[in-house]
This record gives C-alpha cells, sequence and structure tokens, in this order.
C-alpha cells in the first residue's frame, strides 16, 4: 500500500480548494507538496452549469491576487446597477424601491455576474501542470485518521495520503467534516433554488435585479452577450412544477417574473435546481484539520454570496499558512488554525444569520407588511450613504479583509 507525503492535503477540487491550492503554491513554489483529492476527473469545461456568480470587489482582488482573474475578465459582465422589488407575481406593476449604484467608494465596480463554468475552468487552469501540487482524481476516500504528527487519508486503491494539515473543501454535505465529528446546526428550507441560464431580445445594461416574491427571491443576473443568468427560491411544489414543465411553458413562467422589460426570452443553457438549507459547523478546525467553502458554511443563495465567503476563506487560510510556514511552524498545529477559526467563524455565522433573516422576511405575504418592507426601502433609497455603506458591505470591502481581498500579496 503505498503512502505517499504531503504538507497540505486538500479534499475537493471546489473554487475554495482550488483558490488555496493556488495561493499557497504561489507563496511557497516547489518548497510546499499540496494534494488535491477530488471524487471528479479535472475538467477545463463545465458546459452543463448553468450557474452565475455575482463575484464583488473583494472576492475579485482574490482571484486577481490569485492570477485567475485574467481567464475570467472578458466572460464577466459588469454590474452597472442593482434594483430591489416586493411584490406578489401577479401584480402589474413592480416598481424598484432601491436602486443602487453598482460601485464602491473608489469608482470602480461593487460586483461582476460569472459564469460557474468560466469561474471553475479558470481556478482549474491556475493549478493545472504546477509541479507542486499532485492531482488524485476520480478518488474516493475509505478512511480518515489522525494522529500527532500528520493525517492519513486512505483512498479506495489503496493510496494512503498522508499530510501535516487536512482542509476539507468537500461541500456542505463534507464527509469528511462528519468523519472528524464536527457537529453542524441548521434547517432545511421549505424551498427549492431553480437556476437557467436565458438570452434576451433587448439590452439588459448590466443591471442585476433582486424580486422578493411570496414564494421567495427571484434574481436576473447578468452576462455578456445579453444573456443572463436567472436564479430563484420557490416553494418546494411550485418549483417542481415549474422544473417538469416544457421550454415553451417554462419560459411563460419566467416571463411572468421578468415581465417583459427585456424583449422576448429564450433558453440557453439547461435547467437546474438544488433543495436549499442551512447548515452552519459548530467549529471550523480540529487536530490537523480545517473547513472551507460551503463545507465551513452553507448559506441561502438570497443574497448570491456563497462563493465570495468561500473566497475569503481561501484567502484566510492561505495567509494565516504562509505566515506559519515562513517561520518555520507545522501547517498543521499551533495558534494560526484558532486564529483562521476566529477570523472566519464570526464572518460565516453573521451572513447565514442575515440571509435567513432576509429569505423569511420578504416570504411573508401580507399586504400589510408588504406596505412596511416598503415604506422600509423607500427610505432606504433616499438616504445615499446608508446605500453607500450596504455596497461597501456586500463587496465585502470592509472590515478585517484577508490580505488578498485587498489586493495584497501575502
Amino acid at each position: 500500500m503505498p503512502k505517499l507525503n504531503f504538507d497540505v492535503a486538500i479534499v475537493g477540487g471546489s473554487f475554495a480548494g482550488l483558490a488555496v491550492a493556488r495561493g499557497l503554491a504561489q507563496a511557497f513554489g516547489p518548497d510546499i507538496r499540496l494534494a488535491i483529492i477530488d471524487r471528479a476527473v479535472p475538467a477545463t469545461e463545465h458546459a452543463d452549469d448553468s450557474r452565475g456568480f455575482a463575484i464583488w470587489a473583494g472576492a475579485q482582488k482574490v482571484l486577481e491576487s490569485l492570477g485567475a482573474w485574467d481567464g475570467i475578465r472578458d466572460a464577466a459582465e459588469t454590474v452597472t446597477a442593482i434594483e430591489i422589488s416586493d411584490s406578489r407575481l401577479d401584480d402589474a406593476f413592480r416598481p424598484a424601491l432601491v436602486t443602487y449604484d453598482a460601485r464602491t467608494d473608489d469608482g470602480s465596480p461593487a460586483a461582476y455576474i460569472v459564469p460557474a463554468s468560466v469561474l471553475a475552468t479558470a481556478l482549474y487552469r491556475s493549478v493545472a501542470g504546477d509541479p507542486a501540487v499532485t492531482w488524485f482524481a476520480p478518488a474516493e476516500i475509505e478512511s480518515a485518521q489522525w494522529g500527532e504528527t500528520a493525517s492519513e487519508l486512505t483512498l479506495r486503491d489503496g493510496t494512503v495520503v498522508s499530510a501535516a494539515l487536512t482542509i476539507a473543501a468537500d461541500g456542505r454535505q463534507s464527509k469528511l467534516r462528519e468523519a472528524v465529528g464536527i457537529k453542524t446546526i441548521g434547517w432545511p428550507y421549505a424551498q427549492t433554488g431553480i437556476v437557467a441560464r436565458v438570452k434576451f431580445s433587448e439590452p439588459h445594461g448590466g443591471v442585476a435585479i433582486q424580486h422578493f416574491l411570496p414564494g421567495g427571491p427571484f434574481a436576473i443576473l447578468p452576462l455578456p452577450r445579453n444573456r443572463a443568468c436567472i436564479t430563484w427560491s420557490a416553494d418546494k411544489d411550485e418549483a417542481a412544477r415549474m422544473i417538469a414543465l416544457d421550454d415553451d411553458s417554462f419560459l411563460a413562467e419566467l416571463d411572468r417574473r421578468i415581465g417583459g422589460r427585456f424583449g422576448t426570452i429564450s433558453l440557453d443553457g439547461p435547467r437546474q435546481s438544488w433543495p436549499l438549507d442551512l447548515r452552519l459547523p459548530r467549529r471550523l478546525i480540529a487536530p490537523r484539520f480545517a473547513l472551507v467553502g460551503d463545507a465551513a458554511h452553507g448559506v441561502h443563495p438570497v443574497a448570491g454570496q456563497g462563493v465570495n465567503l468561500a473566497l475569503r476563506d481561501a484567502a484566510a487560510m492561505i495567509e494565516i499558512l504562509v505566515d506559519a510556514g515562513r517561520i518555520g511552524l507545522d501547517f498543521g498545529s499551533g495558534t494560526h488554525l484558532e486564529r483562521y477559526q476566529r477570523w472566519r467563524r464570526f464572518d460565516s455565522a453573521m451572513s447565514a444569520t442575515l440571509y435567513d433573516g432576509i429569505n423569511r422576511a420578504f416570504a411573508i405575504d401580507s399586504m400589510v407588511l408588504r406596505a412596511g418592507r416598503g415604506a422600509a426601502l423607500g427610505v432606504l433609497d433616499r438616504i445615499p450613504s446608508l446605500k453607500e455603506l450596504i455596497i461597501a458591505e456586500a463587496a465585502g470591502v470592509t472590515g478585517d479583509l484577508p490580505k488578498l481581498a485587498r489586493g495584497v500579496a501575502v
């Protein structure tokens, strides 16, 4: 049974996992040994993924610092404005209650919309062929053991991957997190997430729109070439009905929600759906172990911040490991892992609570509450300084940020 030794083993070739690998390889070069273990064969194209992600300014700086943004820039759509409305599906008029200028204080874009396939490809290419990185894919972990000096991950083919630190980036249903014994708190939502990529006949102008409907939030995220990613959270029964519709009927349902604003629409990719839940681990670390990405926080997609949180996790992990490694500390033990947990735990918990609260507050179908929400949003729309603060917070350019999220090399 072969046993291979590494400094860091990353389980999950996700956005967060690939970002961590890229950052560590970039900082240490051939002086670090990295393993990436993933269930799927690494691919440079993901044509069947219709998702689009709002990449806010802080996350964009992480990607730029890692050298991945060059492979994303031409496929990203700059968000020019963000509109928010709160109405019933059949309301004849759905005014924008709040409109944000999607720019940060320095005038740079606050957000971009990036196809999921483009993001995945750019991050994969940033580590592909790097001599510091060894891929094990497709590979399944049969068992895991943690010792005083290393963890040992036994793969299904009998290979043993030994590492000073194991990082789980294997998603919100992380099996490795469960194997370590980290408990989670959370609950399922009575909603299903639906995404579809569409093309409009009229220009969208880079405007991102969030309609809060009684069944859940419905978002239009602009993409290049007059396309958009439609993403919304619908009641489970209603979502099942819509997913089962033929293309023409499905497009008619989309048009009811879009209201014909951008002309006629056509499908530009497959429809996809998944159950929604909230899941937070009680801790982010264990001896020689840490969580990043969705394994560290499964949040409601209402604010489109999941990938941004994941990239902040990656930037923080890179920074603490680079700081530790440069003074000769063991990657898998010491106060630096506690520092990572303190750094990222509050952001994850506060974000999950906020997005859960927004989803619940706007899902209540009450004329009185809708009037109250409308009044509150109307007041917000007339206070530019408050809107600027909200955009700055959403953009991830405030607070105790990792260096990479500030565009500073580690």
